[in-house]
């Protein structure tokens, strides 16, 4: 079974990526989601939110099962951002003590730039990582 992607036309997969982060949405302001359905089972979403159409975009993922994540669906995530979008850079916020995120992030490519001391609400750090559109190998 493929993995299929969907567009969030209602707000119910930002909704349940919020969930899933333990978040609440006040902090997504305009955004495209979309949601990773496997076996009729929404099993990941991604936020695209403060994003500035030809500069950046900021992304939120959430996933309850790792085959969210195939080459055809790292494909369309890319291209929205670097094509529908036209952005030069992704940016994203990982948790220090989420190393399996950590790992997975630095995978796909992305560079570490920084890290908010105590940014959580645990007051656990969060690392910058950003990509830029020269450096994706998914296009």
């Amino acid at each position: 079974m493929e993995t299929q992607i969907i567009p969030d036309s209602n707000g119910a997969i930002k909704d349940w990526v919020c969930a899933g982060l333990n978040e609440n949405t006040d902090w997504c302001g305009e955004n495209y989601t979309c949601g990773f359905v496997r076996d009729g089972k929404l099993i990941g979403g991604l936020i695209y939110h403060d994003y500035r159409l030809d500069t950046d975009v900021w992304w939120t993922i959430f996933s309850t099962d790792k085959r969210w994540c195939t080459k055809r669906v790292l494909r369309y995530i890319f291209s929205i951002a670097f094509g529908a979008l036209q952005c030069r850079r992704i940016s994203l916020i990982v948790s220090a003590h989420n190393q399996t995120c950590l790992n997975f992030v630095r995978k796909l490519g992305f560079k570490e730039e920084g890290r908010l001391r105590a940014y959580r609400d645990d007051g656990s750090d969060g690392i910058i990582f950003g990509m830029l559109k020269s450096e994706c190998r998914y296009l």
